[in-house]
Parts: C-alpha cells; structure tokens; sequence
C-alpha cells in the first residue's frame, strides 16, 4: 500500500468518526428492532441470486454460510480471469444476465469474467492500490479492465489518467425511497424523512456517490434545513444509519424492521420485489429527483484490453439496454 492510499484511507475514516460524533451508529442494533413477522436469515441476506451471480466456469467446493462466510459483492474466479469489472455495486442485480447476454455474444470470454459490486469509493481506492483488497481474513488481487460507476465518478478517473477515454454511457436511473410493503409509517415523500419518528438507512458520504444525489434531491424537496436534518442531525441522534456496503443493507434492516426508509435507485426497488422482499416504492417527483448516468471506461493500465474493449462495446446494443431495462433502468438520451 502506497503512503498515498494510507492516507485516503486514514481520511476516510476520520470523515466516518467526525460524522458518527454524538454517538450514531454505522448500523442499527439487533436491540433496535421491532419485529414484525418470523423471516429467516436466509430469505433476508444475501446472496439473493442461489450462486447464479458466479460467472466462474469451474465451481470450487461450495461454503456459503449465511452471516458467517459470505462474499456476496465479489464474483467468478479472480486467479483465472481475462475480463475484471469494477462495478458500482447499486447494479449488482443486473450484472448476472448482463455477463450472460455478453457470453452470448463475445463466448471467447465465456467463464473467464470476474467482477466486483461495491461502491465506488472503494473501488477507486482498489484501482488506487494496484487491485489489492481485504475481507475478513482474506487478502486478494484483482487488477480490473473496466471500471463502471456513476458518470461524475468515471469523468474524474479519467480525468486523473486511471481511467483511459472515451467514456460510454449506457443508462440512467432515477431515486425513489424504499419502505416495507404497505408503507406503515406513511411516508408521502422526502421531507417525511427528517421525521423523528422515521428511521432510515442512508449510503454513507465517503465511499457511496449516491449519497450526492440524495443530497441535492433533500435540498430540492427542503432546503439545506432537510438536508442537514437527515444526513446530520438524525445520524448524530441515531435515528439515520448510515450503510457501509451501498444498498444491500437497506432492504436487509427495513425487513429486519431496523428501519423504517431508505433513499435507493428505483431499480433496486424493482429487483427486491421480483425476489419476493416485501418492499415498496415511494417516487420522488421529477422536479425533486436526480437522474444518474451509468457510465464505464477501460482502466489505463489494463491487463485485458482486448476483453475490456469488447465490454465497453457491448454495453452499446441494445441486448445490453434490454437486460438493464428489465429493472427500471433507462435508455441514455441522445446526444445532439
């Protein structure tokens, strides 16, 4: 680890401990919890996909143990692979049938993927330490070829020569807020957020670029007032929580009953009730919500660019839009 990557690392967490001063919590206690129905572990946390989302040609000996071993943001062979994808980890539920339909039309590339779905704070500071990561125990490398976020985020890796142009952007995605199905805090919009009596999970600020968008649409619907309320007066009372690994824990705490909100892309809303969660969406207005665009670019120095430019190319056909349009995501409008 370079003495650069040691000290993003160390601002990052003085930014989590500045923000959790007062006593907040990065997530809610089994003690918070009201329970509402017997749902087992297993029909709640990931993974959600039963092994489909490993795109790996040859599987190992099987250990997935729910809350005890458990990579679910991390997918295929790492040692093996010839296409490696950081991915924003708010599509994760897209990239199964994406990698699909690509082994479909590029099969020289079929087994041989992996891909990581985190946020994408911590994928630039990933590329930032040469494709290195810790999880538990486990120390592994994963140079990527491409790396896939939200259109600010890809521009200013670019911009700062990690990422090699052009750019391809190949959807977009609207905000709405997820509650638990039959909405039992009656929760009409954003400004219902800064509630006391609403608890809510909300990306964080340091590795989610969500977080900005949420920002500006709470300024839209409230002001700065409603702004500060939800990312700091509620997060310092411990009424807001703030997620560590994007939105995977959103609809995991609101079906544990921890909370009772979250703001999330709309599309992930889709994804849970096609799984059967027990979640529903409250729309944001447009004159409220902040659309993102889904872009991706080839890593400078990537060590697949062959299979990197195929990728890129793919997420340009209609098959690509297809799948992603499957969720609620949609099509990039044209440019003149």
């Amino acid at each position: 680890m370079t003495p650069a990557t040691t000290d993003a690392g160390k601002a990052c967490a003085a930014i989590l401990l500045a923000l959790c001063a007062g006593g907040c919590a990065l997530g809610p206690s089994a003690g918070d919890a009201v329970t509402r129905g017997p749902l087992s572990d297993a029909a709640i946390l990931p993974p959600w996909h039963e092994a489909a989302n490993d795109p790996a040609g040859g599987k190992g000996v099987e250990l997935t143990v729910v809350e005890a071993d458990n990579l679910a943001d991390f997918h295929g062979d790492a040692t093996h692979a010839e296409l490696v994808l950081y991915v924003a980890g708010n599509s994760f539920f897209a990239m199964p049938p994406l990698t699909k339909a690509f082994e479909r039309a590029y099969p020289a590339w079929k087994g041989r993927i992996y891909f990581e779905t985190l946020p994408p704070g911590i994928l630039a500071r990933q590329l930032a330490n040469g494709g290195t990561i810790t999880v538990g125990n486990m120390t592994w490398t994963a140079k990527p070829d491409v790396f896939m976020a939200g259109l600010a985020g890809v521009k200013t890796l670019v911009d700062q020569g990690g990422l090699r142009a052009p750019l391809v952007s190949y959807a977009t995605n609207d905000l709405a807020i997820m509650v638990a199905a039959g909405n039992p805090k009656r929760i009409a919009g954003l400004a219902d957020l800064g509630r006391p009596d609403v608890r809510l999970a909300m990306p964080n600020l340091v590795t989610e670029g969500v977080s900005r968008q949420i920002q500006a649409s709470l300024v839209k619907a409230g002001g700065e007032a409603l702004r500060a309320t939800v990312y700091e007066g509620k997060v310092a009372a411990g009424s807001a929580f703030l997620t560590q690994v994007h939105h995977r824990q959103t609809p995991v705490w609101i079906l544990q009953d921890k909370v009772d909100a979250g703001v999330v892309w709309q599309s992930e809303i889709v994804f849970h009730r096609q799984i059967g969660h027990a979640v529903e969406a409250i729309p944001i207005p447009a004159a409220q919500n902040t659309v993102e665009s889904y872009s991706a670019a080839a890593v400078a120095a990537a060590p697949h660019p062959d299979a990197a430019r195929d990728w890129l190319a793919f997420l340009q056909t209609p098959e690509a839009l297809a799948v992603m349009q499957g969720y609620g995501f949609k099509a990039v409008a044209p440019r003149p």
